[in-house]
């Protein structure tokens, strides 16, 4: 079986392109000119050495520092092609950096000024300024194997000193539970109201949806609503059971490897969904919430560091949302830095390092609960360490994964979800065969006819792809490029770094 189900490569390689063409520009004077008079104009003037910072996975920064004061300022751009929901993006995401900034003490970059693709430098897309915050390295490089290539995927050093471990997972378990502190009504994406007020008025944009419209030919209408939240755990569940079973039926290619791989899959889907409306998926105590907030991006390579490896900052917050209480009960995945589906030893491997390693995360996250009792800035109740324990224990932890990472549902489902709620199997590959009396009749035609065309439309490469307008107006752009060769070539700007095209620890796909 699969570790993960693999991304739509036509539509990976379309994004790729849009993306890759988009990030040229940026080696080009008559772009980064009017970009740094942009900052000018919004930072009172200060600035003086202006360069591009390493890209990530959906933006790319660009920096003007003043060398006198040594302040500096960050525009952030999200890329056409790697975010396919670009001002409802930025629009969350500074709804929530200023939720974060008034009700915690999280050091979170001030925010100058943000605004759509039209009130951007050259119409570029929509954007983010904010102070750069100063660091020497990131959690990420301080946790990771020594001297691990920036084009290999990083895990937690074996050999890491445990007194360094436990100074690291103790400032992590700080943010954690500084995130899990304020309490909200419904699940979705803020907005603000006025300078004390927000509301949970959007629906929650995921990472994960971003993931399947991009690379798994989702179209954008299976998504809820914009203005769709939920008031109850299980209905938000039952809602993204329903997002894996459309992904399954829509990618139109690298979904299945054959007839008996879509049944599988299939088999899996429909009785997860039937688990999250039967509640058996959720704690009835935490049903109506209250919600709490959650980031899909933290994790290490996010959180910035001071020489000494204290925190400077932590950046990165468009996905975040108010979520299901049961989301931040489950311990990080990020403990090891590496997710379980692409660990090389196999999945039971990870479970073993990760439950050697969760007992000194949870032994400094007990610590840090018991420090912040003492001074008044927790409550006895708002404890995350047993919770977070007792969601290893029980299994929920997978739950949790497996909803928020729709590329690597089945590996989860088979080897973690379904022995724990319909029993075990000797041999989990086939054990979906076991569970065909579990659906209807109709659920088993549906199942035969889905099979017929996904064997069909593995004869064929086509594309099937919704992105947002923003990307289908560049890549209009690029064809006509193409169409009309430019003559000669551009190079790049004095004091301008090039682009590196890899995200932190990443070789490509939905992460």
């Amino acid at each position: 079986m699969q570790t993960r189900m693999c991304p739509d490569d036509v539509a990976w390689e379309q994004a790729e392109e849009i993306s890759d063409n988009w990030l040229a520009q940026f080696l080009e004077h008559d772009v980064l000119r009017p970009i740094g008079n942009f900052i000018l104009e919004h930072n009172g003037g200060r600035g003086t050495d202006f360069e591009i910072l390493r890209k990530g996975s959906y933006n790319i920064s660009l920096r003007l520092k003043d060398e006198r004061s040594h302040e500096a300022t960050v525009i952030r751009l999200s890329q056409p092609g790697a975010v396919l929901f670009p001002e409802e993006k930025v629009v969350n995401e500074v709804a929530m950096m200023r939720f974060l900034i008034d009700k915690t003490s999280i050091p979170i970059p001030f925010i100058h000024h943000s605004g759509t693709k039209k009130e951007s430098p050259l119409e570029l897309s929509p954007f983010i300024m904010m102070d750069y915050i100063e660091h020497e390295t990131k959690m990420y490089d301080a946790l990771n194997v020594p001297g691990c290539p920036t084009d290999e995927r990083g895990i937690l050093d074996p050999a890491i000193d445990q007194g360094r471990l436990e100074m690291l997972y103790g400032q992590l378990a700080g943010i954690l539970l500084q995130l899990s502190t304020p309490s909200l009504p419904r699940i979705g994406s803020l907005i603000q109201i006025d300078d004390f007020t927000w509301e949970v008025t959007r629906r929650p944009l995921s990472m994960n949806m971003n993931e399947l419209v991009r690379l798994g030919s989702l179209p954008r209408s299976k998504l809820p609503d914009l203005h769709t939240t939920f008031t109850t755990t299980s209905s938000y569940l039952e809602a993204l059971a329903d997002l894996n079973i459309e992904h399954l039926v829509h990618q139109r290619n690298d979904s299945v490897e054959s007839a008996d791989d879509c049944r599988r899959k299939f088999v899996a889907r429909r009785l997860f969904r039937k688990l999250a409306r039967d509640k058996r998926l959720t704690n009835p105590l935490l049903e109506e919430g209250p919600f709490k907030l959650w980031c899909d991006d933290l994790r290490p390579a996010n959180v910035l560091l001071h020489d000494n490896l204290k925190i400077a900052g932590v950046v990165d917050w468009e996905f975040t949302y108010a979520a299901p209480a049961e989301f931040s009960y489950a311990p990080p995945w990020w403990l090891l830095i590496e997710k379980p589906e692409y660990w090389s030893a196999g999945l039971e491997d990870w479970t073993r390092t990760f439950d050697y390693r969760l007992k000194t995360f949870l032994k400094v996250m007990k610590d840090h609960e018991e420090s912040a009792i003492q001074q008044g800035r927790l409550k006895d109740d708002q404890r995350l360490s047993d919770r977070m324990y007792q969601s290893w224990e029980s299994g929920d932890f997978w739950i949790v994964y497996a909803v928020l990472h729709s590329f690597a549902f089945d590996v989860i489902y088979w080897q973690k979800i379904d022995p724990r709620f319909f029993g075990p199997t000797e041999n989990p590959e086939g054990a979906w065969k076991e569970r065909l009396d579990l659906l209807d009749d109709q659920e088993r035609d549906e199942m035969e006819q889905l099979v017929v065309r996904k064997l069909k439309e593995m004869t064929t490469r086509d594309l099937a792809w919704d992105p947002d307008e923003y990307t289908l107006a560049f890549h209009r752009q690029l064809k006509e490029r193409k169409e009309k060769p430019r003559e000669g070539k551009t190079t790049g700007a004095d004091g301008v770094h090039d682009i590196d095209n890899r995200s932190e620890g990443c070789t490509g796909g939905p992460d």
